[in-house]
């Protein structure tokens, strides 16, 4: 890749929720990815890409627990800031972790107050369709930009019965654009699609005015986003609905082996990295 940043399709210095609409408008797919730390969120700034998630997925991608849902609030904060600081075009959108923003309007309102005073995102995520409709109209009429997430919702894979397609059937497909729709007139700017059937994933977009940014939900969304571990291929093996665009486990395995052998032969430090007198 070029030392130099790769220029922004849309042209501009900073990624704003208004650009988001105009490139739905425009046909231009929007790219998202999820960053937890400033160094890669530096990196994802130079490739291009628009919106950067620090997204609860640091559960089960860096924490090493089964799922999203023990993170806390105070998990996540220094990773928002910390992109919040390597990032200077792509908007930074913070998920709000479970049980931060369900028991009510006020405190979905509180928690997002806090990822954008404290952890200086842009805007704020959190799952559910009519059941979290008063919270998402709360946080908007605070003047916060929201993003909705449908489908695989990963905060309720209990109660999903695991990982599993969301919205097959008619009757399933009908409630998902409805929630789609709702959140849509509450005030929502996107809408996440996460492992829906495509011809679901397309009729929703085709509906909704905002856009809609799908994982495992085929090529018809408005923009797609992926877990930067599995995009790199960090993770393994790569999820099926994902792909990986390098091997960086292989990479960075080779790396810490041949560090290894070369700290017990006695090579590492060499001449170069010693310090004279």
């Amino acid at each position: 890749m070029s030392e130099q940043p790769v220029q922004h399709p849309i042209g501009v210095r900073r990624v704003r929720v208004p650009h988001l609409r105009q490139m739905k408008d425009a046909g231009r797919p929007i790219t998202m990815l999820t960053a937890y730390d400033a160094l890669t969120a530096a990196i994802f700034d130079e490739a291009g890409i628009d919106v950067l998630l620090v997204g609860d997925s640091m559960g089960d991608n860096l924490m090493g627990h089964e799922t999203t849902i023990p993170v806390t609030v105070e998990d996540l904060l220094p990773h928002v800031r910390a992109v919040a600081a390597g990032a200077r075009r792509p908007l930074v959108v913070a998920d709000l972790p479970f049980g931060s923003y369900h028991v009510s309007p006020e405190q979905a309102v509180a928690t997002s107050v806090r990822f954008l005073k404290e952890g200086l995102a842009h805007a704020v995520k959190f799952e559910g369709g009519a059941a979290v409709l008063p919270q998402v109209r709360a946080v908007v009429a605070a003047g916060i930009p929201f993003m909705g997430h449908l489908g695989l919702t990963p905060q309720a894979e209990h109660a999903l019965g695991g990982k599993r397609v969301q919205g097959r059937g008619q009757d399933a497909g009908d409630r998902l654009l409805a929630d789609a729709l709702a959140l849509q007139e509450a005030g929502a700017f996107a809408v996440v699609l996460e492992v829906v059937p495509a011809p679901l994933a397309e009729r929703v977009t085709a509906a909704l005015e905002i856009p809609t940014i799908g994982i495992g939900a085929g090529a018809g969304c408005d923009g797609q986003v992926l877990v930067w571990l599995d995009m790199a291929g960090y993770t393994s093996p790569v999820p099926r609905l994902a792909k990986a665009y390098a091997d960086l486990r292989t990479g960075l395995r080779d790396a810490a082996a041949a560090y290894a052998d070369e700290v017990r032969s006695r090579a590492f430090p060499g001449p170069e990295q010693t310090l004279a007198e």
